[in-house]
């Protein structure tokens, strides 16, 4: 029975950020600090694919193409690209070499330290998150821009 409510545990799936998710900081394009909680207020009412990601990252490379095909499928959904390089040039230079079209911001503490990346339980990049029009979590957890559960959550009415 303990080893049943241990790994249950395990596949916890969060639907609200918490508090101290919410104020880790990123940084906008243009050197703007924000909070996660003032990142997300910006497209409030709206749905949000999340895409945790580096230039470093061949997978999270090779995964654009099927990114774009979600932007072009979900034209008012709003694609947030959280970067975890520890070098904002290569991040920036990555975004216009990708041609990556959304809102795109950095966690200057790189992918294993912070509030936030503790919070997702971050160890493998890419990781796509879908935040539903009321700010809730609906899917905590896909590694592939091509896994069916980004589309179901999208599909999903409230």
């Amino acid at each position: 029975m303990l080893a049943f409510v241990l790994l249950s545990c395990n596949f916890e799936k969060p639907t609200t950020f918490t508090d101290l998710a919410l104020k880790d900081s990123v940084y906008t394009l243009n050197n703007q600090q924000l909070s996660i909680a003032d990142m997300l207020a910006k497209y409030k009412g709206k749905k949000i694919v999340i895409d945790v990601w580096a230039s470093w990252c061949g997978d999270c490379v090779r995964g654009l193409p099927a990114v774009r095909n979600l932007q072009k499928q979900y034209k008012d959904v709003v694609f947030l690209f959280l970067s975890v390089d520890q070098s904002k040039t290569s991040w920036k230079r990555a975004v216009k070499r990708f041609n990556m079209q959304g809102a795109h911001f950095i966690l200057p503490k790189g992918m294993k330290d912070g509030d936030f990346v503790d919070f997702i339980k971050l160890g493998w990049i890419p990781r796509y998150m879908v935040i539903n029009e009321r700010g809730k979590i609906a899917l905590f957890k896909a590694t592939s821009a091509s896994d069916s559960d980004i589309e179901k959550a999208l599909n999903t009415s409230l």
